[in-house]
């Protein structure tokens, strides 16, 4: 007979929010799934659970009226299944392809890129998320979405205030409040470009959803830019600090990789797996079932908590450690199944292929400062808040 859903009461949020890993694994030692009364949610923790899971979209699903990415950002097709998140999807699809990113993104996110680096290089010391990794995502992201008149601050605004707000499970109301008035500054932003995105097709997301067929409502399409917003900014912001911290602090790996270029891609999927910037996303039982024993109920609403997952001592050895050298296995960090990140190339050609490469070419002796560490923050979202970083002019 399966198992009730234990609780944990002692867990608090801000131990989620400063380190969760210690949590996880109290969590995966418990049971599959454990309702943490801080979060307010039921935790899925184990790597095969979540897998099993995300390959059951009709007993789990996404479609959720009540999770919070709806109450903040709309009806994105992120939070849909079957058909309706295939039309969603699919209505982004041609800014997202291969020779799409490859032809008109890569050159792009190259120049922004030259241009961050040229602004502080002279500098021999820096913080690597206000002067890199946060311009670096938010002016890339802009030019994909097709905004203009929008500073890059602005939208780093409005992608953490969101993504704040939809990983809000203390229900704090100023989280709350800011993230609706991003939200009001993100269609504001649509209104102001639409008519020139109707009118001259391009390889820019809102080109991509007016011009699909049929048309995507304007509903659909503030929905849908908002979601984008909060994990196409966060997302690679949040690689891009993660993998250089992960080499900068394993300096025989950073060697390797230097001397072997094309480890490049295998670094930035162990980054991802060891801190993944998606650490949590819900899920909605559809009838009533049992999960490795444990019994939840029709309507429970659940987390799927890839960020530990990735670190789940099951399937990986030493998970707490940075190592490319550890056996190549899959990770969920871009998710998995019809929900697998459609943004998953984006980041892998920006992160791995253009910006921490370009970083550690030409940012010589590049090293942690001596005088502040780095600060990592997060368990819905995490990576790192602050990277101080000193280099040979």
């Amino acid at each position: 007979m399966a198992s009730a859903v234990p609780v944990i009461n002692d867990i608090t949020y801000e131990n989620l929010l400063e380190d969760p890993y210690p949590s996880f694994r109290r969590i995966q030692d418990t049971a599959p799934a454990v309702f943490v009364k801080a979060a307010n949610l039921t935790l899925v923790t184990r790597f095969e659970d979540i897998a099993r899971i995300e390959r059951d979209p009709v007993g789990y699903s996404a479609d959720n009226p009540t999770s919070l990415v709806n109450q903040i950002m709309g009806p994105t097709f992120m939070r849909k299944d079957g058909a309706e998140h295939a039309v969603g999807r699919k209505a982004i699809e041609p800014s997202f392809r291969a020779s799409t990113i490859k032809e008109h993104w890569a050159p792009h996110f190259s120049g922004i890129c030259k241009n961050l680096i040229d602004s502080f290089i002279e500098a021999g010391q820096a913080d690597l998320f206000p002067a890199l990794a946060a311009p670096m995502a938010s002016l890339s992201l802009m030019q994909m979405i097709g905004f203009e008149d929008v500073s890059w601050e602005t939208l780093a605004l409005w992608s953490q205030s969101l993504i704040d707000g939809a990983g809000n499970y203390s229900r704090d109301s100023e989280i709350e409040r800011k993230a609706m008035a991003a939200g009001k500054g993100v269609d504001e932003a649509i209104e102001a470009v639409l008519d020139y995105h109707r009118s001259h097709a391009n390889p820019s997301i809102l080109s991509s959803m007016v011009h699909a067929d049929p048309p995507m409502p304007i509903e659909e399409i503030r929905a849908n830019i908002k979601v984008i917003i909060g994990g196409g900014l966060n997302e690679p912001r949040d690689a891009i600090l993660t993998l250089t911290l992960g080499l900068l602090m394993e300096p025989m790996q950073k060697a390797t990789v230097l001397a072997n270029p094309e480890l490049w891609p295998t670094a930035l999927e162990e980054a991802v797996r060891w801190i993944s910037p998606i650490g949590m996303y819900p899920r909605r039982v559809t009838r009533p079932t049992e999960l490795s024993g444990v019994a939840l109920s029709e309507g429970t609403q659940i987390g799927l908590c890839v960020g530990a997952a990735n670190r789940d001592e099951r399937r990986f050895v030493d998970p707490d450690r940075f190592d490319i050298f550890r056996p190549k296995q899959s990770h969920l960090a871009f998710g998995a199944g019809p929900h697998f990140c459609a943004g998953a190339w984006i980041s892998r050609q920006l992160v791995g292929k253009l910006v921490v490469p370009a970083v550690f070419e030409r940012l010589r002796n590049l090293r942690l400062s001596d005088h502040a560490p780095p600060t990592i923050r997060g368990w819905v979202f995490r990576g790192p808040i602050s990277l101080p970083v000193l280099w040979d002019v």
